[in-house]
């Protein structure tokens, strides 16, 4: 049982930012790379920024520069930086964690409820 909640979703203003958390909690073992993905309405699930355990990090070139992905294993949590936000920029964003298990050693892929961003003015 592994459960992914986000947080910090809002209503801000072109320009403004905004600070996601993604904190991961349940029987894990270990978590390897993690993520965040957006949907906005009517288009696909695209990746946002990706961390792996190591610690690199990728992004899309549409936020690359605006937005910062960074983890904390003690407390088992991603985060997603937003800067410079834009309306082009509103969607459900989605945490995604790789993760095994104490109980079984094969890694899943897990996802977040999601949390709703809307860039308005």
């Amino acid at each position: 049982q592994v459960q992914l909640v986000e947080s910090g979703g809002g209503l801000v203003q072109p320009g403004g930012s905004l600070r996601l958390s993604c904190v991961a909690s349940g029987s894990i073992r270990k978590i390897n790379a993690m993520g965040w993905y957006r949907q906005a309405l009517g288009k696909q699930r695209e990746l946002v920024a990706g961390i792996s355990g190591g610690g690199s990090t990728n992004y899309a070139d549409a936020v690359k520069g605006r937005f910062t992905i960074s983890r904390d294993n003690a407390k088992n949590t991603v985060y997603l930086q937003m800067a410079s936000l834009k309306p082009e920029d509103t969607a459900v964003y989605y945490c995604n964690a790789d993760i095994t298990t104490v109980n079984w050693y094969r890694h899943y892929d897990y996802w977040g409820q999601g949390t709703q961003v809307t860039v308005s003015s």
